[in-house]
């Protein structure tokens, strides 16, 4: 079942700054639904406005993207990715783009996989949430951060 969460932001939710709409599909797949986490750290993002503002900013294991949409309404250069084998969640963060009006660039990044994409990216700063839920991908997250 798909359905679209709007998620709200700003100081008085009665007149909030802004919203983010969300494609949601619950499926087992992990990336096509909110997870609480990403509503954390999205709201971390929008208390932290100031730091984000013009800064180039990387969402790994994006998902739904809610955090790294956040940074690109306040005006950060964002690029979201996630595993670059699961074709419906990327093209899903392509639309979530694309309904909120936001031009983030998305790419595929599988975790212990050097590719070039990733070496082009230079990011100030790297947001992920719920990205540490599989323990066999703890060494891999830790080699691409390095």
């Amino acid at each position: 079942m798909t359905t679209v969460s709007r998620h709200f932001f700003g100081e008085d939710l009665n007149d909030p700054a802004f919203s983010i709409s969300i494609i949601e599909n619950m499926k087992e797949e992990y990336g096509l639904f909110v997870w609480p986490c990403s509503v954390v750290l999205a709201e971390y993002v929008w208390q932290q406005r100031s730091r984000f503002s013009g800064m180039t900013v990387v969402e790994l294991g994006a998902g739904t993207s809610l955090p790294g949409l956040v940074a690109a309404k306040l005006g950060s250069d964002v690029t979201l990715t996630d595993d670059a084998g699961r074709y419906e969640v990327l093209e899903n963060m392509r639309r979530v783009c694309e309904l909120n009006d936001l031009n983030c660039k998305v790419i595929g990044l599988t975790w212990g996989v050097w590719d070039e994409p990733i070496f082009s990216l230079c990011p100030q700063i790297i947001i992920g949430a719920d990205v540490l839920y599989d323990a066999s991908e703890f060494r891999l997250i830790r080699c691409r951060l390095g």
